[in-house]
């Protein structure tokens, strides 16, 4: 007894091709012929297809399927004009631009869907009324109006926009992201001792305008601290704390006990 098998629509043997890639997980550009010549012969083997010119399509993939596997199996004779030509780039090539095309097809059914849920409504207007237009004397548009009723109007506009601004939020400031440069202010610091070797914290960040610029410069005197690059002193209980950056002659001098 056999089992009645359903098989798949496609719309050519290009469809197919591609359906045989996805199911299998193959890469488009290294594609095994033999492998998917045996599953392409197999479909052909299953199909009832009535119309002569469409299997007439298929047979004709299966053909070139064949071709291309027998070139691969067979040597390349002598005097191939290129050389190292892989057999399977002109069917690559066509399976890409079917691909392209086949998404085309698809975004545009989508296209002609969505479309096709828009409903457009005539304007029920009559001309007659949409062409009509009411004539108002100036004068009596003015009647009365005097700069103090003017005065008036102004004020009261401008007291609902005052009233539209939120007496919190309305002081925020912009929040911008402040990057600093952890490398180069080390750099600097050290560069800035090299010239004048002794020196107050004061004098060290008194260029510093931003909370994170002091952040970071504490940080890279403590790390200078920690490597013997410089040393702290403070003569007095509240003094301005000294800075002494220490040279490599200096460093050398204190290691050889001088």
């Amino acid at each position: 007894m056999s089992i009645p098998i359903k098989l798949e629509a496609f719309e050519g043997p290009l469809d197919l091709l591609l359906h045989l890639i996805d199911k299998n997980k193959i890469n488009i550009y290294d594609i095994p012929i033999a492998l998917i010549t045996e599953q392409y012969l197999d479909y052909i083997r299953q199909m009832e297809a009535k119309n002569l010119d469409i299997m007439s399509e298929f047979l004709v993939m299966a053909a070139t399927l064949v071709k291309i596997k027998s070139r691969m199996l067979l040597p390349a004779p002598e005097n191939e004009e290129e050389e190292g030509a892989d057999p399977r780039q002109e069917l690559v090539e066509r399976l890409l631009e079917y691909k392209m095309y086949k998404y085309a097809a698809e975004e545009l059914k989508d296209k002609q869907q969505d479309a096709a849920r828009v409903v457009f409504r005539a304007p029920s207007i009559p001309k007659e009324i949409l062409d009509y237009k009411e004539e108002v004397p100036v004068e009596e548009l003015l009647d009365g109006l005097t700069l103090a009723k003017l005065y008036e109007i102004y004020k009261s506009i401008v007291k609902k926009q005052i009233e539209k601004i939120d007496p919190i939020r309305s002081k925020f400031g912009k929040i911008e992201k402040e990057e600093v440069n952890i490398s180069a202010r080390f750099v600097e610091i050290q560069e800035y001792g090299l010239v004048h070797r002794k020196f107050s914290f004061r004098e060290l960040f008194k260029d510093q305008h931003s909370r994170m610029n002091v952040i970071v410069s504490f940080l890279c005197i403590l790390e200078l601290i920690k490597i013997g690059r410089i040393k702290i002193e403070q003569e007095n209980l509240f003094d301005d704390i000294n800075i002494i950056y220490m040279a490599d002659d200096i460093i050398q001098m204190e290691e050889a006990g001088f």
